[in-house]
């Protein structure tokens, strides 16, 4: 019964179904099991012993050219000055002042659009 028993037991831990890890342990285990994979195959590590590593690789220096370095000094040059005419500006025309008899007095200009004439039949003078 204690044989039955330990042989069941085995059974249940060698099954891969029965570890429920998730994701994340399943594939770094698998990467695991790769890179111990490359080593068996490459021959590193404790797998090595039987060929060991080539000696390193000696190569002579290339040939370095002339560098020329060509160095450039800013220039300061004073900004150019620009000449602009005065705005122009427009103004009204300064108002009329007509200068009645029958008041005795000043008044104010004609009504825009009232022409001279009209200011003359009245009896007043335009200034």
């Amino acid at each position: 019964m204690k044989t039955l028993v330990a042989v069941a037991i085995l059974l249940a831990m060698l099954v891969p179904g029965a570890a429920f890890a998730g994701a994340s342990t399943d594939a770094a285990l698998g990467l695991g099991a790769f890179a111990v994979f490359n080593q068996i195959i490459s021959g590193t590590g404790i797998f090595g012993a039987f060929h060991p590593a080539p000696g390193p690789v000696v190569v002579a220096p290339p040939v370095q050219e002339r560098v020329v370095v060509r160095e450039y000094h800013p220039v300061y040059v004073q900004p150019p000055v620009y000449y602009a005419h005065p705005p122009v500006h427009y103004y009204a025309p300064p108002r009329r002042v007509v200068v009645s008899k029958e008041r005795g007095g000043l008044r104010r200009a004609t009504p825009r659009g009232a022409t001279t004439a009209t200011a003359r039949t009245s009896g007043s003078r335009v200034v």
